[in-house]
């Protein structure tokens, strides 16, 4: 076969094998003129369609191209190979791919045939772009149980119900509008011996009932009555428990629950004339008694207040100028308002309001607690005299002897927390019956020398 040489190179470059040359030929630069090569095929490929646009065409199946028939197969057909033909254009890397993809027959579709959409370069709408955007696929989901779906649908039975607030879940309870559904819902929260889930129901049927319907059916239900009456109690919602009480007959209860208001009374004033009114409520014989001395009580202590708040503001009174008071002795208790009286009004007449003998008869106070409390007071303010007074006696012959109700023990470690001199610890030490305590109580104090020496001489 006779060729020319531009035939020959045109043949070789022109196929898919290569002469071999002793030509140190770049690979990127043969692979650029490939590429190029294919750009330019498929240009002449696409300007030879452009030309056949005035004619008719016909698909392999004879129908004319364009035509709804047509359309409806073509819509079809492309809508499952679209996806197919994008995947091939991104595995591909090399420009000569080009030329192998097949060529779409037709841009036309049923849509835009209705839509009037009839040149393939129409600018498309915003609905259109959106609707032919091809819609993502998501994997199926797990079937869910049904349990599930009641959570939307709020489809519970009160035992559901019941079970899902054990669990600590969210749920409604607005959809029992009937008193039986209602009831129903606490006697399955009773079964279930949970008293946060008993609470809350309880909670519901508070804010959805009236107060008559409420507590005649907790009335019968003693569990859940006994459950309403600790959450009244705690949230302090004393008039809706006093209605409750009332409704109960329980009037002890009643008077308890009444009396209780006064810790909610700041002014010393208003909270007396308060106590006063509950002395007359059906209490018990103790508890009336209790009251009474409660009144009694804040009473003296305005009184004594007001005495003593003018005299350390006058600055007159000696004791008060050397213990200035630290806290008002308004609402403190009957221990702590005997110390105080014995501390600055010791030796007031048994007359006065404020004198340790009238408190004591007053409210009966026994003789050990009166003594405790009466040595602690003077010990503190070193009154040595008044602390032997307190416990020298004299019988009916005129002789005196010295006695303690609490124990000559209890006196010495008193004494010794104060501060108390030697002689002193030594002289109640030496008053001590048992000689073991005796003993002891002197090592401890370091008064132990002159104890043994009398333990001798009486021996």
């Amino acid at each position: 076969m006779n060729r020319t040489k531009g035939d020959e190179e045109e043949y070789w470059n022109s196929s898919k094998f290569k002469a071999f040359t002793f030509d140190d030929e770049d690979d990127e630069l043969s692979q650029l003129k490939e590429s190029k090569r294919a750009v330019n095929s498929l240009r002449d490929f696409v300007d030879d369609d452009d030309d056949d646009d005035d004619l008719e065409r016909v698909s392999w199946s004879g129908e004319p191209v364009g035509s709804i028939s047509w359309s409806i197969k073509e819509t079809a057909g492309n809508s499952g190979s679209t996806h197919e033909g994008r995947e091939q254009l991104k595995s591909r890397n090399s420009f000569s791919s080009y030329a192998q993809l097949p060529k779409p027959t037709s841009t036309y579709s049923l849509s835009s045939f209705f839509r009037g959409r009839t040149r393939p370069g129409s600018f498309q709408s915003l609905s259109d772009a959106l609707s032919d955007t091809p819609a993502k696929s998501y994997a199926p989901e797990l079937g869910r149980p049904k349990g599930e779906y009641r959570d939307y649908s709020n489809d519970w039975s009160p035992s559901d119900t019941v079970r899902r607030l054990r669990k600590g879940k969210v749920c409604s309870l607005e959809r029992f509008r009937s008193l039986q559904d209602k009831l129903q819902l606490l006697e399955e929260a009773v079964s279930m011996h949970d008293g946060n889930v008993i609470t809350a129901v309880l909670i519901f049927l508070k804010r959805t009932l009236c107060k008559e319907i409420l507590f005649r059916e907790l009335e019968v239900r003693q569990v859940a009555l006994r459950h309403l009456i600790h959450f009244l109690k705690e949230i302090g919602d004393q008039k809706l428990l006093l209605d409750l009480f009332r409704y109960l007959d329980r009037t002890e209860e009643l008077a308890l629950s009444h009396y209780r208001e006064h810790l909610n009374i700041q002014d010393p004033e208003k909270r007396k004339e308060f106590l006063k009114t509950c002395i007359g409520l059906p209490f018990s014989a103790e508890d009336s008694a209790h009251i009474q001395d409660h009144y009694t009580l804040l009473e003296r202590q305005i009184i004594i207040e007001a005495n003593d708040r003018h005299l350390e503001s006058a600055g007159q009174t000696e004791i008060f100028r050397k213990h200035p008071r630290k806290a008002s002795i308004l609402n403190m208790p009957l221990v702590t308002t005997l110390f105080y009286s014995c501390f600055y009004h010791y030796t007031e007449a048994e007359g006065t309001f404020s004198s340790p003998i009238n408190l004591k008869k007053t409210f009966k106070i026994p003789d050990k607690q009166y003594v405790l409390t009466a040595l602690a007071a003077r010990a503190k303010l070193r009154a040595w005299h008044d602390v032997d007074a307190l416990f020298t006696t004299k019988n009916w012959l005129g002789y005196t002897k010295k006695r303690a109700p609490i124990g000559f023990h209890r006196v010495v470690e008193i004494l010794h927390k104060n501060s108390a001199p030697v002689q002193i610890l030594q002289e109640y030490v030496n008053l001590v019956e048992d000689v073991d305590t005796k003993l002891n109580l002197a090592t401890k104090f370091k008064c132990h020398d002159v104890v043994i020496d009398q333990i001798r001489w009486k021996n």
